[in-house]
């Protein structure tokens, strides 16, 4: 009876461990996934300004640049 509780007792600290490993990796993981959405939504929004300061600015290159990138 002593040997199971042990075994149990081993066994549940060799899950934590492997937890604790898995979401710290994932957990990293998830961290640099966020900081490059937010970062490339950073840059979607200082294109778009741009985009619309060209636009009011001169009409015409902005038209030039939609129809360089729509194909």
């Amino acid at each position: 009876m002593l040997r199971t509780i042990f075994s149990v007792g081993a066994l549940a600290i060799l899950g934590l461990i492997a937890l604790k490993f898995v979401f710290g990796f994932f957990g990293g993981l998830v961290a640099i996934v966020f900081w490059l959405l937010i970062l490339a939504l950073k840059i979607a929004i200082v294109g778009a300004l741009i985009y619309l300061v060209v636009r009011i600015v001169s009409p015409e290159t902005a038209r030039r640049l939609r129809e360089k990138f729509n194909g």
